[in-house]
């Protein structure tokens, strides 16, 4: 999870920085404001399409989303836990 959260870290404000520089290059005229505008875009578009992709995977290992749970977790247990959490 560390690990997943360190390459997190470095790919998008990586991406954001080379759109924001590629955008500064290949159109001179726009202004600091239009090329961040934009890099921004295209950051919140990846982290769309991650956050989708993700889903998609969650959806189709799973025969009911809702129910299906890993570890032998049941509602049960899931509620003890969630009590506990709030203590």
């Amino acid at each position: 999870m560390l690990l997943t959260l360190a390459w997190g870290s470095l790919f998008f404000p990586g991406l954001f920085v080379l759109s924001t520089r590629w955008l500064r290059r290949a159109r001179p005229e726009w202004t600091d404001h239009d090329c961040v505008m934009i890099s921004t875009r295209v950051v919140s578009s990846a982290q769309a399409i991650l956050a989708t992709g993700s889903g998609i995977v969650v959806i189709c290992s799973c025969g009911n989303v809702i129910t299906d749970r890993g570890l032998g977790e049941t509602w049960g247990t899931s509620l003890l836990a969630a009590s506990s959490w709030q203590n």
